[in-house]
């Protein structure tokens, strides 16, 4: 088990412990209640810590976490769905017609 972030904010603990868990990536939330132990140890002792359980993905959830905490890119020109041919508009990262992602040249 490998710890791969941490921050002083719980819901960002769980938003990307529920982000991994969308890939098939189990994690685990540890210290998210210490935050009263603050004072008697350093308070960054205290943040919550976001942990993947199995090694071997370790690699995997850094390029999820990656990709989740890059910032948004803003609106875009319309694209076509490779799956279905259907014309999507650029906000949009998934077709509506056929649920198909839009390849952003990310994962």
């Amino acid at each position: 088990m490998k710890k791969i972030y941490t921050t002083q904010d719980p819901l960002m603990i769980g938003h990307l412990k529920n982000v991994l868990e969308t890939y098939g990536i189990d994690c685990v939330v540890q210290n998210l209640y210490l935050s009263s132990a603050a004072g008697e140890i350093p308070p960054i002792e205290c943040w919550p810590e976001l942990w993947v359980v199995q090694d071997e993905r370790y690699e995997e959830a850094q390029a999820v976490l990656k990709e989740a905490l890059s910032p948004v890119i803003g609106l875009q020109k319309p694209w076509k769905c490779k799956n279905c041919d259907e014309m999507i508009e650029g906000q949009f990262s998934e077709c509506w017609k056929c649920g198909a992602r839009q390849w952003l040249g990310r994962r």
